[in-house]
């Protein structure tokens, strides 16, 4: 018994490490009046017409779309409103490639590469309590995120696959802390992300006392720190290959 008891218990623990955490796709609303495909965008994004793209919307505009659409959007939390750009017949189409997220150019940081990462003192979702000058000897990826960002939220399921399980038995440390929220309000999302097989707690900085150190504007912001405590890279959004970069980053500090 106590042995199909370790083997069911080892099996569980090997696959939970090797699953792979599926990205959900975004509900796509063009001019707020309509649902379209992604196909759809791209033949829009072709023949130029394509004037504006947000990914992140905020909890009170997401629930008005859900009691317009309905079940379309329902619980949903990945809504991106594209403004389409309407044709007359007589209209001449510009000519634009597909729109692809680019990575920010960002002014809002207040620590950049080569800076002493500022210290502060931590309450956890799970309660516990972190200094991050306790973590010297470990590479830390500090990030900053609200449970109303989408792009933050979306940014998570690459971390789990890129770095959170890759790196989960070296000298690392994720340490995410929402910016200007509530404990409940963030343990109730953590929750949901681990439900979801994204593992991690969260710090709680609801006056924003930590985040006014280190940055004044956009998120998700991410910050890259090595051993000894200096900041080594920073990441601004939710970009295409800004996890991949990331994790890089935080391989190449682990072997030095």
């Amino acid at each position: 018994m106590k042995r199909i008891l370790f083997f069911l218990l080892y099996t569980t623990t090997v696959l939970a490490q090797n699953t792979k955490v599926e990205r959900p796709d975004y509900v796509i609303i063009a001019n707020k009046d309509r649902i379209i495909t992604k196909d759809q965008l791209m033949e829009y994004g072709q023949e130029g017409l394509v004037t504006a793209m947000n990914k992140g919307v905020s909890q009170e505009l997401r629930d008005s779309l859900a009691l317009v659409f309905g079940e379309a959007v329902g619980e949903r939390e990945f809504v991106m409103l594209v403004t389409i750009k309407e044709q007359n017949d007589g209209d001449q189409q510009e000519s634009a490639s597909t729109p692809k997220t680019e990575e920010p150019t960002d002014s809002g940081l207040k620590l950049n590469i080569n800076d002493k990462a500022a210290d502060f003192r931590v309450e956890m979702t799970d309660a516990s309590i972190i200094n991050l000058s306790d973590l010297k000897g470990k590479v830390v990826l500090l990030n900053f995120w609200a449970t109303w960002c989408a792009p933050c939220l979306m940014e998570f399921y690459d971390m789990q696959n890129e770095i959170l399980t890759p790196f989960e038995n070296e000298d690392f440390v994720f340490l995410p802390i929402s910016r200007g929220e509530s404990l409940e309000t963030v343990k109730n999302k953590v929750e949901d992300l681990q439900k979801k097989g994204i593992i991690f707690e969260s710090g709680i900085d609801s006056d924003k006392n930590i985040w006014d150190l280190y940055a004044s504007q956009s998120i998700p912001k991410s910050f890259v720190i090595d051993k000894n405590g200096v900041i080594r890279y920073t990441s601004s959004g939710n970009f295409e290959g800004s996890v991949t970069k990331l994790a890089k980053e935080i391989e190449k500090l682990l072997k030095q």
